[in-house]
């Protein structure tokens, strides 16, 4: 499938209505994402902190931990939504690795602007994927 303009800005205001759902009682930094299966499936995520900061978990995280518990391991595109177009920390961009590295990756700020396009392979080069493992 390829991201036409109107898919990528879908993409974008399903993160950011996803946004407000987000739990961050500690931050105010609501993200939202959505996150398109290559079968056509939208998952969405929102950030849930914690008083226990290392248990806070991204929106990233979320829409893929989401699509994986359907059945869903082939993506084609995240979106990512913050106030300022922020960009995915370095656990999710090591998730988003996993399930391949030429996904798209679009970040966007509250506005529904698109601030970026790239891919997992740029935001995260040399990534430790699956087939470094030693068999």
């Amino acid at each position: 499938m390829t991201l036409t303009s109107k898919d990528k800005q879908t993409l974008i205001t399903l993160a950011n209505s996803a946004r407000v759902n987000a739990y961050v009682p500690y931050s105010n930094y609501h993200v939202g994402a959505t996150l398109r299966t290559k079968t056509g499936k939208i998952y969405t995520g929102v950030n849930v902190e914690n008083a226990a900061y290392p248990q806070t978990m991204c929106a990233e995280r979320v829409a893929i931990f989401k699509a994986v518990s359907e059945g869903e391991k082939e993506f084609e595109a995240i979106s990512v939504v913050t106030d300022n177009g922020g960009s995915p920390c370095g656990g999710c961009r090591q998730v988003m690795a996993e399930f391949g590295l030429d996904t798209v990756v679009l970040l966007a700020d509250k506005d529904g602007k698109l601030v970026k396009e790239t891919t997992v392979k740029e935001l995260l080069p040399e990534a430790f994927t699956p087939e470094k493992l030693s068999k």
